[in-house]
């Protein structure tokens, strides 16, 4: 990727609706040249435009990160959680678990749905452990590029 996508890049991670026209100005591109660039990005999986929400505002009141703990094979499992629509984070990890997932869910009685009944019945899931949050702090993806 050339120092310009990394420019276009960036000018969309501070703002995901800024124009194209901005954007050319910035990086010293036509606008139409943008336009190809971002698209070409979006198709090559690069990148996505999305509206971040505050989960609390939209009916979500629950949120958890859940370490998971796997017998046999990680990806199978991360497959599985991956497929699950409350499961909006899932990497596989070093160290104490073998997967983190995040959760975002309507209310306890949800949150304990999921991960009752729903990740714990996932073959090779061997144990879960569960942070609920308290207060979402902070939440932000503007780590640029390199």
């Amino acid at each position: 990727m050339d120092a310009v996508s990394l420019a276009i890049i960036e000018q969309l991670q501070e703002d995901g609706r800024r124009p194209y026209a901005a954007i050319g100005k910035a990086v010293g591109l036509s606008e139409a040249a943008v336009r190809q660039r971002v698209q070409k990005l979006l198709d090559q999986g690069v990148m996505q435009i999305v509206a971040v929400t505050d989960p609390l505002t939209v009916g979500f009141r629950r949120q958890a990160m859940v370490g998971v703990n796997v017998e046999g094979d990680v990806e199978s499992v991360a497959d599985a959680l991956t497929a699950m629509s409350e499961c909006e984070y899932v990497v596989m990890t070093a160290g104490s678990f073998d997967l983190m997932v995040e959760i975002v869910c309507e209310d306890d009685d949800h949150l304990l749905e999921v991960i009752n009944r729903r990740i714990r019945a996932v073959p090779g899931v061997r144990s879960t452990e569960s942070f609920v949050y308290l207060k979402l702090k902070k939440q932000t993806y503007m780590w640029g590029t390199r």
